[in-house]
């Protein structure tokens, strides 16, 4: 007689049920694990049979054959072993169950019954209730993730002895249960504050702006101008994350295996720092399986890189497509996936390689040659990709001595979120919700300009020799400055403000 249980496995954000079929025959002992496991999942019979001996539990000396359904899909992980161990304790009568149909497990055991956390467990809970699994058991440490999801009960479990014992009804778990409107309550506040920084004043507004319309942004200046600094601050002026987002974000965690263990949702947007030595996968994901990198993992959040130049050039051409794209799909042998990256791209560099070009000091000592190969790390498309280019200068004595705080992050986000509700309003017939989405066609509807303000657009197109995706993109900034004004139509005030945000294509790289 064939024994089934249900577990899950992942493909890309999307998870799929998986039948463990198990069985016994007599004849030469025997233990195989057959529909394409892995080197883990073949690992699995050992771990299987040292925990079922170490909890108390007989181990037959059978043919014991474990099939896991759909044989077509590649399986991966150590996430198997409970829901094998438990179709093997039920199909050799030492767990009695009525009904395994509504349940589902996940978890690797240890050699003594522990069972470890596993990554993925959010998009698994999620796919087993939309597949009518009624109770599903997870790892102690993921219970408040998976408890996310409703319609679903959530036993976390920490030995294979519990889960026994609460299946046949010697020692019942109650099912897992969080509060999510206390979580986003818990992390209302971002905990860095615009009021910390001084001076500056451009580069805030800089700030406030691409929060608004969710635009690429820039940042060229010396070192110690604060630019790091600013941009850690750039979550706290954005609007709050909604649950559909929340869940989405996390899920992007939970399979990467970056979501913490005190977290059981992400509630703040996520900032991303990678280090400039990462490679072209980490960035954009991998592995032999895909697995999402640093731009997706910074979804509906900001993706700041710091001293852009010194990130190697496959890096950064690998990251030209998904801005665009607000998507990075990654193909291998075995799979290919696509990751949702809907991110703010914020970046920072130097002006030359000392990072003094410009400085009234005059330290700097860089020839023109030297500082034109610096900024030539940076390709004119990805620069093109970038909506605001902002110069930072050196802090002021003045600014710094000032004893009055400077405006709050609060503050800020409130215009921000005024000028989001607007745009909400306009796009509510669209699948765009922010102007740095707005297409071609959507440009010439929504960004109309009157004569002055074209011909102030040729003049700047002309002297500063944009392309064509630039000027859209000075189209779509000022679009959201008059958004932040209230403005029903872009007027020239704003379009000036736009294009002094592209000064540095004149500046720096012609």
């Amino acid at each position: 007689m064939i024994t089934k249980v249900k577990s899950c496995g992942l493909i890309g954000l999307d998870g799929y049920i998986i039948d463990i079929e198990i069985d016994l025959n007599m004849g030469m002992p025997a233990f195989d694990i057959v529909g394409l496991p892995d080197l883990a999942v073949r690992e699995s019979k050992e771990r299987v049979r040292a925990a079922v001996k170490n909890c108390g539990f007989g181990f037959p000396s059978r043919r014991i054959i474990i099939n896991l359904a759909p044989a077509h899909i590649k399986k991966e992980g150590s996430i198997y072993d409970l829901p094998i161990t438990a179709a093997f304790l039920i199909a050799t009568d030492q767990l009695r169950i009525r009904e395994s149909d509504h349940l589902a497990f996940i978890g690797e055991l240890s050699l003594d019954g522990i069972i470890r956390p596993a990554a993925g467990v959010l998009p698994m809970t999620i796919t087993a209730r939309d597949n009518g699994v009624k109770t599903i058991f997870v790892p102690l440490e993921n219970a408040a993730e998976a408890a996310v999801v409703k319609g679903i009960d959530v036993i976390g479990v920490h030995t294979l002895s519990e889960v026994c014992d609460h299946i046949e009804g010697k020692h019942e778990l109650a099912p897992s249960k969080v509060d999510i409107d206390d979580i986003f309550r818990q992390n209302a506040d971002y905990f860095l504050d615009f009021a910390e920084v001084k001076g500056q004043e451009n580069v805030k507004r800089a700030l406030e702006v691409a929060a608004a319309g969710n635009h690429n942004m820039l940042m060229i200046g010396n070192p110690g101008s604060g630019k790091t600094m600013i941009a850690q601050r750039l979550p706290g002026i954005l609007p709050d994350l909604t649950f559909e987002e929340a869940l989405e974000v996390t899920k992007i965690h939970s399979i990467a295996g970056a979501l913490p263990g005190d977290t059981p949702l992400i509630t703040t947007r996520p900032f991303r720092h990678p280090h400039h030595t990462m490679s072209a996968a980490g960035m954009s994901g991998g592995g032999k399986t895909p697995r999402p990198g640093e731009i997706s993992l910074a979804h509906n959040g900001v993706l700041f890189l710091d001293e852009l130049p010194e990130f190697g050039k496959d890096v950064l051409e690998v990251m030209r497509q998904p801005l665009e794209d607000r998507s990075v799909t990654i193909s291998r042998v075995a799979a290919t996936l696509t990751y949702p990256c809907n991110i703010m791209f914020v970046a920072s560099m130097n002006p030359c390689k000392c990072g003094y070009f410009g400085d009234q000091s005059g330290r700097c000592k860089c020839s023109p040659a030297q500082v034109t190969k610096y900024l030539g790390r940076v390709s004119g498309p990805l620069l093109d990709r970038i909506d605001l280019h902002i110069e930072v200068a050196p802090v002021a004595y003045k600014d710094l001595e000032k004893e009055a705080p400077s405006e709050h992050s609060q503050d800020i986000k409130k215009r921000v979120n005024a000028a989001r509700d607007i745009q909400s309003e306009r796009y509510k017939d669209f699948t765009i919700y922010a102007n740095s989405q707005l297409t071609p066609s959507m440009i010439q509807k929504f960004c109309k300009l009157g004569d002055a303000e074209k011909q102030m657009m040729k003049n700047a197109f002309e002297r500063l020799g944009l392309s064509a995706r630039a000027h859209n993109r000075i189209l779509k900034v000022a679009r959201t400055i008059a958004d932040l004004a209230g403005a029903e139509d872009i007027g020239a005030v704003h379009l000036a403000e736009a294009i002094q945000y592209r000064s540095l294509d004149r500046k720096f790289w012609q």
